[in-house]
Formats: structure tokens, sequence, C-alpha cells
């Protein structure tokens, strides 16, 4: 199923016409980080502040709706934003970490793979991963996911 064939699904049963969404799969494990979603293991995420700014993008908002793709870009499931919080990597709380779903879902292991990954993608644009660099934190629900998943 495409984001516009599970957006039409949505919006039909739901009788919405008139909310905007993105549609994306998380960059590490698409598949894996949509099943956890979809199976409401996973509500939140995280990403680098500096590469949004790099990028040209806006930080995303409360309330904003997004349908999470798989590595294929098939269609997931459809979520909103309920918290955004920008904060230093350092203060990263271990109930965020929680939320993500990942690993053994402890801080130690959010901090050692987003260190991990953040500090690839920084490079990748001439940037420098540091332990004080702000983190858009994320946190999410799923409002509709098709029957197949």
């Amino acid at each position: 199923m495409t984001d516009l064939e599970l957006w039409k699904e949505f919006s039909e049963k739901h009788g919405i016409d008139d909310v905007g969404y993105e549609a994306w799969a998380f960059g590490v494990d698409a598949d894996k980080l949509a099943f956890l979603v979809a199976n409401g293991e996973k509500t939140a995420t995280a990403s680098a502040y500096p590469l949004y700014e790099v990028d040209g993008e806006e930080l995303p908002r409360e309330n904003e709706y997004s349908i999470v793709l798989d590595s294929k870009e098939n269609a997931v499931c459809f979520i909103r934003n309920v918290k955004v919080t920008v904060v230093p990597f350092c203060e990263v709380s271990a109930e965020h970490a929680y939320k993500e779903g990942e690993g053994d879902k402890s801080l130690k292991y959010w901090r050692d793979v987003h260190e991990k990954v953040f500090s690839e993608w920084m490079s990748e644009v001439g940037l420098v991963f540091t332990a004080d660099m702000d983190v858009v934190c994320e946190e999410f629900e799923v409002v509709y996911k098709p029957n197949n998943n």
C-alpha cells in the first residue's frame, strides 16, 4: 500500500480531508522500526537538530501527521506527534530512550546507538557530533494502520 492509498483509506474512514502529512522511513533499519511503531512498542524517535539546519527543513511540530514507510516505501501506519522537544544529547531522558523501543530500551543503549548514527550522519555533511548537541525528540501515537499490519 502506498502512502497515498493509506491516506485515502484513513481519511474516508474518519471523514477527514484537510490534514496534511509527511511520508518517511526511519534512516536505520526501516523495516524493524516501522514494525515496532505499528505494534506500539516504539512511540518516540530522535534526530540530530543540526541536520535540520543543514537541510533547511522545519522542525517537526505537535499534532503533525506522518505516514511511516518500510524500506520498500510501503505505508505501514499513520501517526500523530503528541510531543516535540529539543534537548542536548546528554540530557535525553531514560523515559524517552525507553519510548524509542529499541534494544534493551535503556538510556545507555540509546546513547551508544544514537552517538554512532548521529556521528556518521553529521560527518557526512562536515559537522561533528558533541554530547551537548541539540536533539529533536518526538513522541507520537499510531492513529491508523491498515488491516494487513
